[in-house]
């Protein structure tokens, strides 16, 4: 299978790039600078959407980047780079005289709104109620293809949570603290913490490009009541396990033989990040992977305790 991915050169990319590679698959990267095996996003609008079978995009600018403060710029960067390059990936499937079969759209948990009780799954109804949930919804807004394609291309949304990996994502930025014995609980720590492993992530990025099984799943998920019809199968890219901002906390300090004393309190958070951008740590959602269970995908580090132990080891 030929494999076109927005972002391919992230820290999720990177990740996806190895194993469809890995599986025998050739994948060509869209990227801002060009290279072997890459089309830069330019030449993606000039010439077109190279020939594949598959198309993902997972291109944006980092929303935790340290080195940005979070002002309007930040902010209309990472609309904007989410949304254009989307846009630019579903234009282009669009026109292609031969469009891929699957077309893969990586956004985010952040379209449910934090709660303590409350449980989500791909089912559960939500309107934008802040800057980021806004954000999704115009992010997978900018993705959808048009109607009359609905027979020949799958469309899957699939929405992380925090992922974690030794080579990037929330875990580059945590590790060096934990490990000078800094670590400590966010907030009142008592708050969901949606997670997925980077590995886990890409599989099930890799599993929605693949063709449906006769027996599987429902490809496409039902739109909430009052919706028009849907296309679009949505998929929880998070572990099944629930976890809170304490237990990730102690367990990591636990593996690193490090004490978790100093807890990170909501102001310093929001002091630091900006109150839009800290929400996602300061608070969170019980995201359930209820579609992407049903669809038969088995998670390499389904607990907490795996995956950390695996990061901490590599």
């Amino acid at each position: 299978m030929r494999v076109v991915v927005g972002g391919g050169s992230g820290f999720v990319g990177r990740e996806l790039t190895r194993l469809l590679r890995d599986k025998g698959h050739e994948v060509t990267v869209i990227s801002r600078h060009p290279g072997p095996g890459r089309i830069t996003w330019g030449e993606l609008e000039s010439s077109g959407l190279p020939p594949c079978e598959g198309a993902v995009n997972l291109a944006g600018e980092n929303i935790m980047n340290p080195l940005r403060w979070w002002n309007e710029s930040y902010k209309k960067d990472l609309f904007s780079s989410r949304i254009n390059s989307t846009k630019a990936l579903a234009d282009a499937i669009a026109a292609s005289p031969s469009p891929p079969r699957s077309w893969v759209l990586v956004s985010g948990v952040a379209c449910y709104k934090p709660s303590l009780t409350a449980e989500y799954t791909e089912d559960s109804e939500w309107t934008p109620f802040d800057l980021l949930s806004r954000l999704v919804k115009e992010w997978e807004a900018a993705a959808l293809l048009p109607e009359s394609m609905s027979e020949t291309t799958k469309q899957v949304v699939v929405r992380p949570g925090a992922v974690l990996g030794r080579d990037g994502g929330a875990m580059k930025q945590m590790l060096l603290p934990f490990w000078l014995g800094l670590g400590g609980t966010l907030g009142s720590g008592q708050q969901p913490f949606p997670w997925i492993h980077v590995s886990d992530l890409a599989g099930i990025i890799a599993q929605s490009l693949e063709p449906p099984s006769p027996s599987g799943a429902p490809l496409f998920s039902e739109p909430p009541s009052g919706a028009p019809p849907s296309c679009r199968q949505v998929l929880n890219g998070v572990a099944p396990a629930i976890n809170t901002n304490y237990e990730f906390t102690k367990e990591l300090g636990r593996l690193l033989s490090r004490p978790t004393i100093l807890p990170v309190p909501t102001f310093v958070l929001n002091t630091l990040l900006g109150s839009e951008r800290a929400v996602i740590l300061a608070q969170g959602q019980k995201v359930v992977p209820k579609r992407t269970l049903e669809t038969g995908f088995q998670y390499k580090y389904p607990d907490l305790v795996s995956a950390l132990k695996q990061i901490v080891a590599s």
